[in-house]
């Protein structure tokens, strides 16, 4: 796994690409998760790419190579390295006093100094941490950026340093490369695919990249003691972000209106859908969408449910303090029975919390938000890939019901990139649900009572027909109706929608199950801890132990019956979240009278390793574990 960490602004996210794409193009299957603080610039940003021939969905404990921009970086990170993992850093700043390195907070020095005491280990300096880095294997690459730089810009015949300085950055990558002795092709096509409209800035970077390409070769002639070798490959891959995949998803299912106050870090979805509003599949931009920006949550979902109702598949994204706001307009969409969508992207709670940070907390809140009771349906993708399907889905299950749909995804999955199989357009279908074919019906009963109480919908604006929306409780045309028999059908017809959703959609929509069905050990979780868990299971199955897993796609409504069963087998039940208070835990204790016998819980902002994960249940399944494990890995 390499890192490369600096400062918010110094080019984190521009090295991690280039590192990323260039092993796309090389063959290799990537996953990268970007970590940053919720500051606008300077404070400390770090990106983490791993590459494997095999498909991967999350990352390891330990950093193999770290790429670091400034000082602050090796500090933060130097426990991390692995043993025999190495680290590139700039030979001007080893002398640095760590105590002078301003970013670095009081709370986290004196962590910091804890642990060098812990250790036993002594440092003042930069150099005097790496020099204790050394003595449990850890290599050190210095290299003379600023030197290198000066070379380059001679060569360049460029007068402004100033303008390669901010290449430390495409330098660090060139190290990188040429201490695993990566093949230059994917390299420069991944430049290429950065900087190619800008020919002069991409020639600069080329430069730049080479030099410490050669740098590396020529003085570190022993190189990293790892090759990193490109893999042929036939199929066609994608390499996305969990935000670019929902977009997609969005557009190839149909939306065309999306709502959006910005907010951290829903806000990326809805820039990338304005960058990208024409999906022309045929050359007529069909695929066309609006992106509006709302003076504030109440309107974008006031909006989204407007657009709604005449017809228009439409959305509203937002994160968990701009979805307080959205709860109103949530219960008015409820109460008329409008396929409006809400893609929630969890981060850090409650109130501000960690803006930048993940979080998967708001189960609880987003099935009962708002006051009383209506049918609402909420799923939970657990990867990427679940994100560009799901995001279609939604708006089918919205429709179909004509409900409120809930998209739950987390800040982990929303930051994270990852190269897939590209997705295939054949698994998707268009379902709009029961539409009504009156026409200059008058007494359009928009809310009619039926067997299965769907009532056929009509677009608001269609041409003759009449219906009435209000917050208050209503009859089937739309009428303020408050007697006590109207209210008793209409509540109920409301709410019973999810026990024909219970009914109708495949199981498999929303239920995972992997691993062994007849293993001792049952593991049950729901949204981004999945990729970590399935690895681990990988591990423990090496060491002789046997598991399972449930993923909970669609907690509401709970596929119930199907988790009684699985649960009422297994001999230890383990419940993994990303809260405190294991909300998915209680949801399933409240429905099926199955409680968990072990709980490993995170909410530091991180997201879950493998590593982590699989030493948590190693512990559980040896007998030599708590009931209550709280894993805390992460910078």
């Amino acid at each position: 796994m390499w890192m490369g960490g600096g400062q918010q602004g110094s080019g984190v996210d521009t090295a991690a690409n280039i590192y990323s794409r260039a092993c796309c193009y090389g063959g290799l299957h990537v996953y990268g998760e970007r970590e940053y603080h919720s500051n606008i610039k300077g404070l400390h940003s770090y990106f983490s790419v791993r590459c494997s021939p095999r498909e991967i969905g999350a990352n390891l404990d330990q950093v193999d190579l770290l790429a670091a921009f400034d000082s602050e970086t090796v500090v933060r990170h130097i426990w991390e390295i692995s043993p025999k993992g190495g680290v590139i850093i700039d030979d001007s700043i080893l002398g640095t006093r760590i105590s002078d390195v301003r970013t670095l907070t009081p709370a986290f020095l004196d962590e910091f100094w804890g642990i060098l005491e812990e250790k036993g280990a002594k440092a003042d300096t930069v150099g005097d941490l790496l020099d204790e880095a050394k003595k449990i294997g850890v290599r050190v690459y210095p290299v003379p950026y600023t030197g290198i730089l000066k070379e380059a810009a001679e060569e360049l015949h460029e007068a402004n340093l100033s303008r390669l300085t901010r290449m430390i950055n495409v330098l660090t990558v060139g190290v990188t490369f040429g201490l695993v002795i990566y093949d230059r092709a994917p390299i420069m096509k991944a430049i290429g695919s950065i900087f190619g409209g800008q020919p002069q800035v991409l020639s600069m970077n080329n430069a730049v990249l080479e030099k410490g390409y050669k740098y590396s070769s020529d003085n570190f002639s022993k190189g990293f003691g790892f090759k990193l070798e490109a893999q042929n490959v036939s199929e066609e891959r994608i390499f996305i972000q969990g935000n670019q995949a929902v977009a997609l998803g969005k557009l190839v299912g149909g939306c065309r209106l999306q709502t959006y106050y910005p907010i951290t870090p829903a806000a990326d979805e809805s820039v990338y859908l304005e960058e990208n509003e024409i999906l022309d599949t045929n050359g007529n931009g069909e695929g066309s969408i609006i992106v509006m920006q709302t003076e504030d949550e109440i309107a974008a979902i006031n909006m989204a449910s407007g657009a709604a109702l005449t017809g228009t598949r439409a959305a509203t994204t937002t994160s968990g303090p701009g979805f307080s706001l959205m709860v109103e307009g949530l219960g008015w969409a409820g109460n008329n029975e409008v396929p409006v969508v809400i893609t929630y992207y969890q981060r850090g709670a409650p109130s501000t919390g960690l803006p930048t940070r993940s979080g998967d907390s708001d189960l609880r809140f987003a099935m009962h938000a708002s006051h009383g009771e209506f049918a609402r349906i909420v799923v939970c993708s657990g990867d990427i890939e679940e994100c560009f399907y799901d995001a279609v889905r939604a708006f089918n299950y919205a429709e179909r019901y004509q409900v409120p749909v809930i998209h739950l995804i987390d800040k982990a999955m929303a930051n994270s990139s990852m190269s897939y199989k590209i997705f295939d357009l054949g698994r998707l279908r268009i379902e709009r649900g029961q539409l009504a074919s009156e026409s200059g019906n008058e007494n359009y009963k928009r809310f009619k009572f039926t067997e299965t109480s769907i009532s056929p919908r009509a677009f608001l604006g269609a041409p003759g027909t009449v219906f009435w929306n209000t917050g208050d409780e209503h009859d089937e045309l739309g009428h303020i109706n408050e007697e006590s028999t109207n209210r008793t059908r209409m509540y109920a017809k409301r709410i019973r929608k999810l026990e024909l959703a219970e009914k109708e959609i495949p199981l498999e929509e929303r239920i995972g199950f992997y691993g062994n069905p007849d293993a001792p050990t049952t593991i049950v979780s729901w949204c981004s801890p999945k990729a970590a868990i399935l690895e681990a299971m990988e591990r423990l199955s090496r060491d002789g132990y046997e598991t399972n897993f449930i993923q909970v796609r669609m907690p509401l409504p709970l596929a119930r019956d199907y988790i009684m069963e699985k649960l009422s087998k297994a001999e230890k039940k383990i419940d993994v979240e990303g809260n405190y208070n294991a909300q998915l835990a209680g949801v399933i204790r409240e429905e099926t009278g199955q409680g968990m016998d072990y709980f490993v819980l995170k909410w530091n902002g991180r997201p879950m390793t493998v590593g982590e994960v699989y030493d948590a249940l190693k512990l559980i399944i040896t007998d030599k574990a708590p009931r209550r494990q709280v894993l805390t890995h992460g910078s």
